[in-house]
């Protein structure tokens, strides 16, 4: 999120029409947990209550799983948008795989810190695709590096846009996004660093909203 001018902005993208899934959809840059990201060592941690509610309603909840969840969420960002989230007076970063040599390139070392826990989603039954999905927002001021050349015609992510939460529920949009979007336009309201319940769908529904 972008919060330096009157109203917030948000980073989204929008996926290239040739994909299978969610085509021509603008979404919130991510995707899933691979092994090494639960490895991978971490200049900043989560704040307390954050490393909570993410092990809350898991099976084998640990801090290591919890972290990987943001790991994943500041990789996959990386991937689609070339946008690294890190510090950079900390040391040398050693990465875990492929996917995280970028990191140490620009000499970032992952960070945890400032990211909120917004909500979690599960896909409904009889989809092609399911996720069990976290949702997280920090500061455009975590990112402290680009790595150019990302977003392309042919990438997975053709675009992305700055927008206001207005202009966002105007794009094309999976049906989660515009209740995650609503979620987070709640809870800029009430205090993102606030210690509060984040919203869980387990259907991928409002009517089947619990919280963590």
């Amino acid at each position: 999120m972008d919060r330096q001018a009157s109203e917030p902005k948000l980073l989204m993208g929008k996926r290239h029409e040739g994909v299978r899934f969610m085509p021509g959809k603008y979404v919130f840059p991510g995707g899933r947990v691979e092994p090494e990201d639960g490895r991978v060592n971490i200049a900043g941690a989560y704040a307390p209550h954050v490393e909570r509610r993410l092990q809350a309603g898991v099976q084998r909840p640990s801090i290591t799983r919890a972290r990987a969840y943001g790991l994943a969420a500041i990789r996959e960002l990386a991937e689609e948008t070339g946008l690294l989230i890190g510090e950079t007076e900390t040391g040398a970063f050693e990465p875990r795989g492929e996917a995280w040599k970028p990191f140490a390139e620009a000499d970032v070392f992952p960070s945890l810190e400032g990211l909120h826990f917004v909500a979690r989603a599960i896909t409904p039954p009889g989809r092609p695709k399911r996720f069990d999905t976290r949702f997280f927002a920090g500061d455009a001021s975590l990112v402290t590096a680009k790595v150019d050349g990302i977003v392309t015609a042919d990438a997975e992510l053709v675009e992305l846009v700055w927008v206001s939460l207005s202009e966002a529920r105007e794009l094309n949009l999976p049906a989660i996004t515009r209740i995650v979007i609503d979620d987070l336009a709640r809870r800029m309201d009430e205090g993102l660093e606030r210690d509060l319940p984040v919203p869980f769908y387990r259907q991928g529904s409002q009517s089947e909203r619990a919280y963590l």
